[in-house]
């Protein structure tokens, strides 16, 4: 028989969030394992529940959402969408602009699949969540990768990111707050990224997915409420504001300079009727989520679990001898460093793999952001503080090991 391959579109295609590593990882458990999964942000697992508004009002509306809804989504929360972008200051949005999705992830695809030709580039940075750059390679495009600086608190490379426009660039693609990183940025490297794409002529494409989990009274900015003159695609959604990853409710926001781009958006509700529509019970929930009590505060603020969390993870990973982390602002994550003078990592995948089999936790390798060197790795903080604790003593004494066996000790 002949074998069946792939199609060629998967080639540059990955996400190792959910790759290699974690087929090892279920390899064990399967074998009897006990395994500490800091691999993703799936908040649910580690008791983080939704507002119970949330819940009560998809369960009260099922009987209403067997049906097909508007490609775009229903009218009620595509309404309440539009009054938070009002409240996050970004002019001109109506009604027509507002596309609802199966998470923001959905809408991602979707929105690469009708922007990008054969050839086409779109910035991406480095880190990057990997989503956006596999979206990018599978609508045929080529993702190139600006790099943020851990140096100056993971923030954009303005004169990187400007050195890799040519003219092939279509987009840039800024994911604030970042992840793996959990930067946020300032308005004044929103601007600037405004002005590059205003220079030419660019879309700016906004993943804002974390923009209520803010650290430390933070405040977050989106960036298409600085420009009405660039045209602006921003995303966002339920899953991590509102702890509701698996009821797969997002939506997108066209903002800015839409004039010129009718024939874009005409692809764009191309696209969202050929899904039909996203799903129902989750659009329900959008906007008793946005109206109602944020909770969120809660968790983030004085006192509050994921502040906690963090600060604790922080303290225990920077603690190791030769790791570094600049402490995240926002989101779910940690990005530490690895010296590479102390910790030798020529793989990052298979230092991944040897950290899963000796001390029984699951990271996610660097180079799976998109990231120039084998010396990061990405943790979520989200286990309760003492399972937190336990994670990092085995991630601690799994790196003592690492560095005798390597004559670093």
């Amino acid at each position: 028989m002949r074998p069946i391959q792939k199609s060629n579109k998967l080639a540059d295609v990955c996400y190792d969030i959910r790759g290699p590593v974690l087929e090892k990882s279920r390899q064990m458990e399967e074998e009897g394992h006990k395994i500490t999964k800091l691999n993703i942000g799936n908040l649910a697992v580690f008791g983080f529940d939704p507002p119970d508004e949330i819940v009560r009002d998809m369960m009260l509306n099922l009987q209403n959402a067997a049906g097909y809804t508007d490609s775009k989504g229903m009218f009620a929360p595509r309404k309440a969408v539009m009054h938070y972008t009002q409240g996050k200051h970004i002019a001109g949005v109506t009604i027509d602009d507002i596309y609802l999705g199966n998470g923001a992830s959905e809408l991602i695809v979707m929105s690469m699949n009708a922007l990008l030709n054969s050839g086409d580039e779109v910035l991406v940075p480095a880190p990057d969540y990997p989503l956006w750059t596999a979206a990018v390679s599978l609508s045929g495009g080529n993702p190139v990768h600006y790099v943020c600086d851990e140096q100056n608190e993971w923030y954009p490379d303005i004169e990187d990111m400007r050195r890799k426009i040519t003219p092939q660039t279509k987009a840039i693609v800024v994911i604030n707050p970042n992840n793996p990183t959990g930067a946020l940025y300032p308005v004044s490297v929103l601007l600037q990224i405004v002005e590059l794409a205003r220079q030419h002529q660019l879309i700016i494409f906004a993943d804002e997915i974390y923009d209520k989990v803010l650290y430390d009274e933070a405040e977050h900015v989106s960036i298409a409420s600085l420009a009405d003159d660039v045209l602006f695609i921003t995303m966002n959604g339920l899953s991590k504001n509102y702890r509701s990853c698996g009821y797969r409710s997002g939506w997108m926001v066209v903002s800015g300079e839409k004039r010129h781009a009718k024939d874009y958006i005409e692809g764009l509700n191309m696209l969202a009727s050929m899904r039909l529509c996203a799903n129902a019970p989750g659009q329900f929930a959008i906007q008793t989520a946005l109206g109602g009590y944020q909770s969120i505060q809660d968790l983030v603020g004085p006192g509050g679990r994921l502040l906690k969390q963090r600060d604790l993870a922080h303290k225990l990973l920077t603690d190791i001898p030769g790791v570094t982390c600049v402490k995240p602002k926002a989101a779910l994550y940690m990005f530490p460093r690895l010296d590479p003078e102390i910790y030798p990592i020529a793989d990052d995948q298979q230092f991944a793999y040897e950290l899963l089999a000796e001390a029984k936790v699951l990271i996610v390798q660097g180079t799976g952001f998109n990231w120039i060197a084998p010396d990061h790795f990405r943790v979520v903080f989200l286990p309760n503080s003492d399972d937190l604790t336990e994670a990092m003593g085995r991630i601690a004494r799994f790196l003592e090991g690492y560095r005798k066996r390597h004559g670093r000790g």
